[in-house]
């Protein structure tokens, strides 16, 4: 079979990660995207430091994981030949994506009211920090401060009289890139049905709100809900709790029926004895008798008497909704996400490593072969052949620094 988007023409003007998470995802799907960056490259090529790696080009994973399968050129959309380049490939594409700020985007002249203009048939899908009204659509966004701050997770996602936690690049933006390729797709289909583009926006903020949205509407009963942050040994169901283990570890129960898991839970802890005891059940019981601080206690006693892999045991056997709370180390041997191909492999200078496909994969598609992102420039001459430049206009580009080559 062939690929799902096999046809479908691509421009990526963006950098950082939730732009060019969308088109990757859409480039594994058979899209031909070419990521357009700027002189000095995306600056996604140098945050290795940032997170535990050694700082190299040939051996970057983080840039592969957000642009594998892309073809890459790097141009001056400054100099008038780069911005004649750019709009070249905006002519013949079928989406435009981009995570510049709306103000830069504007003083580029490709602020969507000039270009629906003129590339009318064009889906154009950009994503910001915090949307494109409001008195805030200026201000930078990364997931750290529009995401996990802005959108109520550090505020609110912490145990009682601790702190907030530490969070990690690329959670939010990865949200934000599926979520934006979920809409590009749904614009194509109207394009290709109507000859008429869509402008297509997501945002970390909004990303995050919709995330956290059961809690958010929650929020509006505070006579009846216990505000965030809360003392998890004070929760309405205790069964909702992470718990540490014999040998340190943590497991994450999750019984949001109390009532459907209790006596199985007390089985597997080796609690018969408070097997049907009315005190603690049902959770109206519990509840109404003010006794979930006195479970959740008897609970976390019993899990601290056994070791991960004896929890493991018995509470597989009751059926009981549980994880380990998995270390990155350890997923990167978890055979769960192997069996499913959620990991694969790919070959740098220091050997084999793994890397994470994007999250939807498809029966007869199969899976797709995975290219490594390109160096910066790699692929100036075979696009600008494309567009139709000669070998001495394409010479004559890269010597006044118009497209540039690492």
């Amino acid at each position: 079979m062939g690929k799902l988007l096999e046809g479908i023409k691509i421009v990526e003007l963006a950098t950082f990660i939730a732009a060019p998470a969308a088109t990757r995802f859409l480039a594994d799907l058979g899209a031909e995207v070419i990521k357009i960056e700027p002189p000095k490259g995306d600056p996604l090529r140098y945050t290795a430091p940032s997170e535990g790696r050694p700082l190299s080009q040939e051996e970057n994973t983080t840039f592969d994981l957000e642009n594998a399968n892309k073809k890459g050129i790097c141009i001056n959309t400054k100099d008038p030949k780069g911005k004649e380049i750019l709009h070249k490939l905006l002519a013949e594409c079928d989406v435009f994506v981009t995570n510049n700020r709306p103000q830069a985007l504007a003083k580029q002249g490709l602020d969507y009211e000039t270009f629906h203009k003129m590339y009318p048939k064009v889906v154009y899908a950009t994503c910001t920090g915090y949307g494109e009204k409001g008195p805030d659509k200026d201000l930078p966004g990364f997931d750290f401060t529009s995401y996990f701050a802005r959108g109520g997770y550090l505020g609110t996602l912490y145990p009682q009289g601790s702190e907030p936690q530490m969070v990690v690049p690329g959670l939010g933006d990865h949200n934000v890139g599926m979520n934006l390729a979920a809409g590009i797709l749904a614009a194509i289909i109207h394009a290709q049905k109507t000859g008429e583009g869509e402008k297509v926006t997501s945002s970390l903020f909004h990303s995050a709100l919709f995330n956290i949205g059961i809690m958010i509407q929650a929020a509006q009963y505070p006579e009846t809900g216990q505000p965030y942050p809360v003392d998890r040994t004070k929760q309405a169901n205790p069964l909702l709790s992470c718990w540490k283990t014999k040998d340190g570890r943590y497991i994450q129960t999750c019984a949001p029926n109390y009532d459907t898991y209790y006596e199985p839970l007390m089985r597997a802890l080796g609690r018969e004895d408070l097997v049907g005891n009315e005190k603690y059940f049902p959770i109206k019981n519990l509840v109404e008798n003010n006794l979930s601080q006195e479970m959740y206690f008897i609970i976390k006693d019993e899990m601290e008497k056994k070791t991960v892999e004896e929890l493991t045991k018995v509470l597989t056997e009751v059926d009981m909704p549980f994880a380990k709370a998995q270390l990155w180390e350890e997923i990167l041997e978890d055979e769960q996400a192997w069996a499913n191909d959620y990991l694969m492999k790919m070959d740098y200078p220091s050997g084999e490593k793994a890397l994470v496909r994007p999250p939807v994969l498809f029966e007869n598609m199969g899976l797709p072969e995975v290219e490594k992102a390109p160096l910066l420039g790699k692929d100036n001459e075979e696009v600008l052949k494309e567009l139709g430049y000669s070998d001495d206009e394409i010479k004559n580009f890269k010597e006044a620094g118009v497209t540039i080559q690492w």
